[in-house]
């Protein structure tokens, strides 16, 4: 393996670490960044599987749009004002400065009392905190697995043009 194959495989895994940050983080485009990094190798010069391009471009634009309808969606199911809304996305925001488990409860909280700012009562606030989790929870999976999915073709690609693992 000669140093542009190190240095393909070094740039796709920090691409697919920081893509993987990005399904918790509101403000980082994961999918769209792990979909970015499947256009490496053909910039290098090995041979891209379009189907595989063509295929992961669908999939980012589905759950982009996923993302962004899904909550609303539930939000409404759920009966959730616009303050609920806004304390699902401050409550996702302030989660993630508590890892793990800030991620999970910062927008049901934050959803919660959002709701209780409305002037909502607690039952109905509960509710509503349900309805973003739920959405959050769904949408994250969406991410998660469109993100390992562009990983393991990825690597899969890099990987299977390289000679040999060991340089000679």
């Amino acid at each position: 393996m000669d140093y542009g194959q190190i240095a393909l495989i070094a740039v796709g895994a920090i691409l697919m670490l920081v893509a993987a940050v990005g399904c918790f983080v509101p403000v980082l485009p994961g999918p769209l960044i792990a979909y970015a990094a499947l256009w490496i190798p053909f910039a290098f010069g090995y041979p891209a599987s379009f189907d595989r391009l063509a295929v992961g471009a669908v999939a980012v634009v589905a759950v982009v749009v996923v993302d962004y309808i899904l909550p609303a969606v539930c939000a409404k199911k759920f009966s959730c004002s616009r303050w609920g809304m806004f304390g699902c996305i401050v409550g996702s925001v302030v989660g993630f400065f508590f890892l793990p488990i800030g991620i999970i409860v910062g927008p049901f909280v934050g959803t919660v009392v959002g709701e209780l700012i409305a002037g909502k009562a607690f039952a109905e606030s509960l509710r509503g905190g349900v309805g973003a989790l739920l959405g959050f929870v769904v949408c994250l999976a969406l991410k998660l697995v469109a993100v390992g999915l562009f990983a393991w073709w990825y690597f899969s690609d890099v990987l299977s043009h390289s000679s040999s693992l060991v340089a000679p």
